[in-house]
């Protein structure tokens, strides 16, 4: 018999099965956008496949109520976990009106949405850092018991908001946490070439904060370091600094090609490491899950997906005159 690793977390068998239904959500979301890009239905995707079980098992650590999260581009678990709606990934993806994210002006994977705490980010990457670090220090000044939760890739940890915002976190003790989700390549730059340290996590020493490497593919291992983190933070001991190991099983986006920079067998062997596949199968191993309870659980899904994307297909588009509204002010 395997293990009841989620227990000795306190977390219930509804907890993980919620977890693994959202896990579940996010890929089947993200599987519809990869059809209806591939269709000529929506002009972009950036996919979260392989990275759902470092997302949904940080968000499950988190004051869902209180914390505030600064996702980056491929974050769909934290925000779904967040909140979020199936629809309202899909009316971003269609750039409706309606699109709670920035009423269809933002590429898709900008999430923003203020009623959920979701803070919103831009695309030059990382910029979303120094924003969690302000966040947590106007927490602090208004006395609330909240932390904030930023991520970002591990090619995002080479550019100076990264260490600005570190350094600043940690002289100041402020309740961050910053996690890499290592997924191998920014975009078509391996590892190998983006950095010198072994770990992402060894450059936490340098600012004064703790920092661990995680298996992102395990979701129980990831919430494990994230409660922790957050638990500190709440404690005054300041920032943490996670890295969660990972992979991404597709194209950087739906205009790349990665046929051109990494080996099909590679992603291939990466994919027989599904996080999902994994969870599943451990879920089984302790009696939480059953075959009959994972097809209604994704025949629930399915029926939550095909709605929002009819909806959001019918949505209609914002208003030629409202190409200003918020950016100037209303």
């Amino acid at each position: 018999m395997t293990e009841n690793r989620h227990q000795a977390l306190n977390l219930t068998d509804e907890d993980v099965l919620n977890m693994y239904e959202t896990m579940l959500l996010a890929r089947k979301i993200d599987e519809r956008m990869w059809l209806l890009n591939r269709a000529g239905k929506i002009p972009f995707v950036i996919s979260c496949q392989g990275q759902e079980a470092a997302q949904v098992g940080a968000a499950f650590a988190l004051n869902r109520d209180e914390d505030y999260v600064l996702p980056y581009y491929r974050d769909m678990g934290v925000v779904l976990a967040f909140g979020m709606t199936a629809k309202e990934l899909m009316l971003s993806a269609f750039a409706k009106s309606e699109d709670p994210n920035s009423g269809g002006r933002q590429m898709p994977g900008h999430f923003g949405q203020k009623k959920n705490r979701i803070v919103t980010g831009s695309s030059p990457v990382t910029t979303q850092v120094p924003h969690a670090v302000g966040v947590a220090l106007a927490g602090r000044m208004e006395r609330k018991n909240l932390v904030t939760f930023v991520t970002f890739g591990e090619g995002s940890s080479n550019q100076g908001d990264f260490h600005e915002g570190a350094n600043f976190a940690a002289v100041h003790k402020l309740p961050v946490i910053f996690m890499c989700e290592n997924n191998k390549y920014a975009i078509s730059v391996p590892y190998e070439k983006q950095v010198a340290c072994e770990k992402i996590s060894d450059r936490a020493i340098g600012y004064g904060m703790p920092g661990e490497t995680v298996d992102g593919n395990d979701p129980l291992e990831v919430f494990r370091s994230v409660k922790e983190a957050a638990d500190r933070g709440r404690r005054g001991e300041g920032p943490t600094l996670v890295e969660a190991i990972s992979y991404r099983l597709t194209p950087h986006s739906s205009d790349d090609d990665d046929r051109s920079y990494r080996e099909q067998d590679e992603v291939a062997e990466a994919k027989r490491n599904d996080p999902i596949v994994k969870f599943s199968s451990y879920l089984k191993e302790v009696g939480v899950l059953t075959d009959e309870r994972e097809k209604e659980m994704i025949d629930s899904i399915m029926e939550v997906v095909n709605e929002a994307t009819e909806y959001a297909e019918a949505a209609p588009y914002a208003e030629a005159n409202e190409a200003l509204k918020h950016v100037y002010a209303e």
